[in-house]
């Protein structure tokens, strides 16, 4: 069917009629725009169909829930992460996306035990899941708690980039120094040049 425009915060049907997809949100039993684009409405095999709303040019370009995404830590404190999502999977974003990776989600096991600084720094190249819209529609909450998931790139305090030496721990080549992070077993597919 013909896509008609919507504009943010726009209320596209009740939750009855349909599943709230990418670019959508839902409240108080209706799904609303989170952003201006155009509405698509597919079936995908369930009794509902699933509307969402894309970007006239970016008609791909979200981050959905479940994809992998290529992300740049901005800052951490105790309980997060804060990061910019700059791919997802091997596509760039035009827009920058935030997201936040809670002290929870970093990794699967020992989650008491995590300590975000010892899993991530400032400006670190870091592959995660999305898991979930966030509260805010800007900012995505994402995981790293799988094998494949992590930091891929990472600078030492020496300003060179670090060589994974374990599933916890990355070195400088210059200086040897060990540092702490949550390491990605990067899966081939996912490596960006």
């Amino acid at each position: 069917q013909p896509l008609s425009p919507c504009v943010t915060g726009e209320r596209l049907c009740s939750t009855e009629e349909a599943t709230a997809g990418s670019g959508t949100y839902t409240r108080h039993g209706f799904i609303f725009s989170s952003l201006a684009g155009c509405l698509e409405k597919r079936n995908e095999g369930s009794e509902l169909p699933v509307v969402s709303v894309v970007r006239d040019s970016e008609s791909q370009l979200l981050p959905n829930v479940g994809a992998v995404v290529t992300c740049k830590v901005c800052s951490i404190n105790s309980r997060f992460a804060k990061v910019h999502i700059l791919y997802v999977g091997s596509t760039p974003l035009k827009s920058t996306f935030r997201g936040t990776i809670r002290r929870e989600d970093i990794r699967a096991t020992e989650k008491d035990k995590v300590e975000v600084y010892k899993s991530f720094r400032p400006s670190d190249i870091v592959l995660a899941k999305v898991i979930s819209l966030g509260d805010a529609q800007s900012n995505y909450l994402l995981s790293t708690a799988e094998n494949e998931l992590g930091v891929v790139v990472a600078r030492s305090e020496a300003g060179v980039q670090m060589v994974p030496i374990s599933w916890c721990e990355m070195q400088c080549p210059r200086t040897h120094t060990k540092e702490f992070r949550k390491v990605a077993r990067v899966q081939p597919q996912f490596l960006q040049t």
